[in-house]
């Protein structure tokens, strides 16, 4: 088996292949320099002039990314010239007042959702992980750790499965190892994993447990609320005995929406479903006549928190929306504004 098989590569990669340099998967990432793992070794590499130049930031690659690089001659670096086509991308709006985009993992099968059950646990947050992964092309898995330290699981998987619809939830402790042998079956060869969640729910924990050595530093937690520090400080794809690969990624305080308008129809399939149900089709789901939504509420159908969580989220992807749109038509400006300048600068050849 070629190197780069042992990271995923196959047929399908090789229909989407570039003409320019090798295949190779990037495996860490850490301020624009990347590890890129191809069949002739693996050097860190930095995007060419040419890719920054036509690309936006938000357009680079990211850990899991299957891209086409070049080696430099008689160095063990590399120059990266293309990034591959992505089978899934799992990403958040980058934090403060921007309407970037921030990749988390990209060409990943399964996103695993991890929270402890402890402080930790927020069906909330967990509503917002949602709808960015089934918005990502990524199966969603839900990963509760720290069993060993709860006394009673039940009443945590009844409030998941409020929100989960039928996803795979997975009690872990990578103390004992219950419920390891379940994600290391997930994680079969050649498939890729990538953990999300806070900070101290022990996600490089989990990935030793997976692995059965340290492959991750670990950090104790405070006990007195459950938070932990940042053990992971970049993103990086490991591989695991079994032949599997996990992308382990630093705590998130924060998980602000992208563009993510089919993952909230996916994450809230209850809500939309009942306000199809409404007798006028421009519900404002107050005191209209007929308003299934309201219906629900007053019976228990639907949870008041739930549906807050839905309007609040609603009104953030309606305002992240208006500002793509602005820094859309300000980029399209800016690279327009670019190559008038650099066409004037160019010499104009005599006839």
């Amino acid at each position: 088996m070629n190197k780069i098989e042992q990271y995923g590569w196959n047929t399908a990669w090789q229909e989407k292949i570039g003409a320019f340099g090798i295949p190779g998967r990037i495996t860490l990432e850490h301020k624009n320099i990347y590890r890129v793992v191809t069949d002739r070794g693996e050097w860190l590499s930095t995007l060419s002039g040419k890719y920054r130049h036509e690309h936006l930031h938000s357009e680079f690659p990211a850990v899991g990314d299957w891209v086409m690089v070049e080696r430099m001659p008689g160095e063990e670096k590399g120059i990266i010239h293309q990034v591959l086509p992505r089978t899934s991308q799992f990403s958040r709006k980058a934090a403060g007042d921007t309407s970037e985009i921030q990749l988390i993992a990209v060409n990943v099968d399964y996103v695993f959702l991890v929270m402890s059950l402890n402080h930790d646990f927020n069906v909330r947050r967990l509503e917002r992980y949602l709808i960015a992964a089934w918005d990502s092309g990524a199966n969603p898995v839900i990963v509760l750790t720290k069993s060993d330290q709860c006394e009673d699981v039940e009443p945590y998987l009844r409030e998941v499965e409020t929100v989960a619809f039928g996803l795979p939830v997975h009690p872990v402790s990578s103390v004992t190892g219950e419920g390891i042998e379940n994600l290391q079956n997930l994680l079969a060869p050649n498939k890729t994993g990538a953990l999300l969640g806070s900070s101290g729910v022990g996600k490089s924990s989990l990935i030793n447990a997976l692995s059965g050595s340290e492959l991750m530093a670990v950090q104790d937690i405070r006990e007195d609320d459950s938070k932990g520090r940042h053990t992971t400080t970049h993103r990086e794809l490991v591989r695991l005995p079994g032949g599997g690969l996990l992308i382990d990624t630093p705590g998130m305080r924060e998980f602000q929406l992208g563009d993510y308008e089919e993952g909230i129809e996916s994450g809230f399939s209850d809500v939309e479903q009942l306000a199809d149900e409404c007798r006028f089709r421009d519900c404002g789901h107050g005191s209209e006549p007929g308003c299934r939504i309201q219906e629900a509420l007053l019976t228990g159908e639907l949870q008041h928190d739930r549906y807050r969580s839905y309007v609040k989220l609603k009104r953030e992807l309606a305002h992240m929306e208006r500002k793509s749109d602005a820094a859309a038509q300000k980029a399209e400006r800016s690279k327009w504004k670019q190559i008038t300048k650099d066409n004037r600068k160019r010499p104009v050849k005599k006839r």
